[in-house]
This record gives C-alpha cells, structure tokens and sequence, in this order.
C-alpha cells in the first residue's frame, strides 16, 4: 500500500497534458506525458494485484474498431475497458451502415452518445491508417462543439500504418521492469531487426514505433535490415534526432549478425519494405487484385533470398552475455513451430516464451492509463481517492 502511495506522490510532480487529448503517437507526446502513462499503468496493476477496484466509470462505452485482425490487442482494450468500469462494444464495419456508404463523419456520431473511447486498428493502408483516425478525432470535435455529443470521446490508436503505441508503451514498461528503471536503459544496446517470415506485407508500425519511442531514453539502437526493407524515412530520422538529443544513438546495419554483437535487448521483426507498402496500398484502393497476387508473389520471392534472416542460437551467442532480453510483439513466426523457416528458432523462442507472454501482459493497464489519464485531469488525485475508497475487485 505504501508503494502506491509513494507512486501517486509522484505523479504530482510530472506537468503532463494528457487531459482530453487523443493517443495517436508517441512521438507527439512529451517526456512528461510518458512517465504519466508509465506510472499510471504501474499504479492500476498493483491495484488489481492488491484486490483493489479501480473502476472509475459506473457506465459508459469503449468502442473498439478493428479494421484488421487482432488478438492481444483486442483483448488488451477490452480489458482495459472493464478495469475501469466500462462496456466493449465492437463496430463491425460489414455489419454496420458502413458497407452501405455511410460517411465517417457520421459513424462517429452515431457511435458516440454514450460512448467515452473509441480505439481504432488500421494499419493495412500505408498513408491512411493514422490519417484516418484524425478524420474520426475532427468529427469528434465537431460533434462536441455543435452539442450533439454530450462528450468527447478520447481516440486511442491500437495500431496504424506510422505507431503501435500501446505496444511500443508495454515494451517500455518490460524493459522498465527487466532492468529495473527507466535510467538503467541509458547506453543499452537494443537491436530492432528484420527477420525472415514466409507471409507478406506485415506492417512497418511496430519496427517504428520501438525506434521512434526507445530513442528518447538514451538508448542506442541498432536497425538492421537486408538492403531495399527501409521503414518510412521521416520516421527513421526523427529516431535519429531524437536519439542524438537523449543521449543515445542510432545506426543502421545491414547483417543481422553484425547488429547483434553485444546487443542487450532484441526485437527479431518481420515486415515488409516501405516503398512495397506504398504499392500495395495504391492496389488496394484501385481493387486490383491481380497486381495484388502479383506482388505478393513478388515480395515472398525477394523475402525468401533471406532466409538466413533468423534468430537463432549462433545469433543468440554475439549478444552481451550470450543471452539478451527478446522481445516480440507476438504472434513470431517460429521455425519448426508456427512455419517450417520464420523468424526465430523453436529453441530460443522457447528459451524466452514466457518472458514474451509477460511482455504482453503490460498491454492493459498501458491502455487503461490511456483512458484515464485522457478522461481525468488529476490523475493523482483520483488514483488516491479509489485507494481511499479501497472496494474490493473480488468480494
């Protein structure tokens, strides 16, 4: 009890201006507003671990518009949701006046009466994703300011075409506990690498993200792809500034072996080039699914010239120790396992499996200090008065 007392005290002292404003990237949010999402998170947790009720809300909606399939993520904003006292309800496009025109402007209305967040996956479409969440964000506002929504509700992004960030926040909240602060990943070594995969057109979002959110600890990272797998260029070099500015760095590699030499952190990734990304988004839009099939073709050619693109145990041995942390945002491909060659070895999956499964376990108290934090404008103060309240979750 006295650790979550000493934790909401801190909260005090960070000037965060996460209050009514969406999350839709890490890199539009100031240092201040992540250690709150941090913190928060960590406070929620040992909440629920003490048997401590968290619920803030006694009614209310969080709408989840996956465009894209989902698992973690899926369950981690339902989770999140009912921590805090709110209902889930999906918006199944097909099922809704969607697929019969209906403009986003008034989805978002209609959707939105009762409703106090609404987290939306699109990241199939390079270039739309993010864009499109903004376009439910404005008619949001419009809906607020015109008095037809009683509030505003908070957009989460749970993935688009630029940031994963409740993903890139629980890596950061793993890494956080695996070393023990926020300052002892100052100067470690983080390798985000491609890695080989038999399946096509995997999005850039979470290579991006962990580059884009690890920079600004003083990290060095290393980024490593076979020639012509570049991720979006501004994204890379807002990495690099940011980098430059926490003191920590960022390099590019093209030899998984060579990135990995005294690594402490890894992040073996698939995901499909950048300027591939561009064409198949522009196939999509047009319908053309003959030049779909024929660059999907394409692309699991080039992809199987690197093959050798593995994480396996002869990888394993140049890291720091012969035993870096490995991360992945699951599902991997696993050799043997989930495919017959993918992107680690059965053998050093397994060595880490259950430290992926804690990885993910981060995910729901990160998108509940999401909400929180958008909905509340003292966050410490409220996290103190459900403390006092002190109801049991589980009678």
């Amino acid at each position: 009890m006295m650790e979550i007392i000493q934790s909401i005290e801190a909260l005090k002292r960070l000037k965060s201006v996460l209050y009514r404003h969406d999350f839709l990237l890490t890199w539009e949010k100031s240092h201040d507003d992540l250690l709150m999402i941090l913190e928060v998170a960590a406070i929620l947790k040992q909440l629920r671990e003490q048997n401590i009720s968290p619920r803030v809300f006694d009614s209310g909606l969080a709408v989840s518009n996956f465009r894209d399939k989902s698992t973690r993520t899926r369950f981690s904003f339902a989770s999140a949701a009912n921590l805090l006292g709110l209902a889930v309800q999906d918006l199944d496009e097909e099922k809704s006046q969607l697929s019969h025109g209906e403009t986003v402007r008034e989805t978002a209305n209609m959707i939105s009466f009762l409703a106090d967040f609404i987290g939306i996956r699109d990241d199939i479409f390079l270039g739309e994703g993010n864009k499109y969440m903004r376009e439910v964000a404005a008619a949001l506002d419009e809906g607020f300011s015109e008095g037809v929504l009683p509030q505003r509700p908070g957009v989460i992004n749970l993935q688009c075409d630029m940031d994963h960030p409740t993903q890139s926040m629980a890596d950061l909240m793993h890494l956080q506990h695996q070393f023990g602060s926020l300052e002892a990943l100052r100067g470690k070594k983080i390798v985000m690498s491609w890695a080989y995969s038999p399946s096509y057109g995997k999005p850039l979002s979470v290579p991006q993200g962990i580059i884009a959110l690890m920079s600004r600890f003083g990290m060095h990272i290393e980024l490593a792809y076979p020639e012509g797998y570049g991720l979006i260029p501004q994204i890379v070099e807002l990495s690099h500034q940011q980098a430059k500015q926490s003191g920590g760095s960022l390099t590019v590699s093209h030899s998984m072996e060579e990135a990995m030499k005294d690594a402490d952190i890894v992040y073996p990734k698939s995901w499909a080039p950048y300027h591939i990304m561009e064409q198949r988004t522009r196939l999509l839009l047009d319908g053309d699914k003959e030049g779909l099939q024929e660059l999907e073709r394409q692309c699991l050619e080039a992809n199987a010239m690197h093959r050798n693109w593995e994480y396996n145990e002869s990888v394993l041995r140049l890291t720091r120790n012969q035993d870096a942390l490995y991360m992945h945002c699951l599902p991997a491909d696993i050799s043997g396992v989930s495919c017959k060659e993918g992107e680690v070895s059965a053998g050093v999956f397994e060595r880490y499996r259950i430290l992926t499964y804690l990885e993910a376990g981060f995910k729901p108290t990160i998108i509940a200090a999401m909400m929180l934090t958008q909905r509340f404008e003292d966050p410490a103060a409220t996290l103190a008065a459900i403390l006092n309240r002190n109801r049991e979750r589980c009678m």
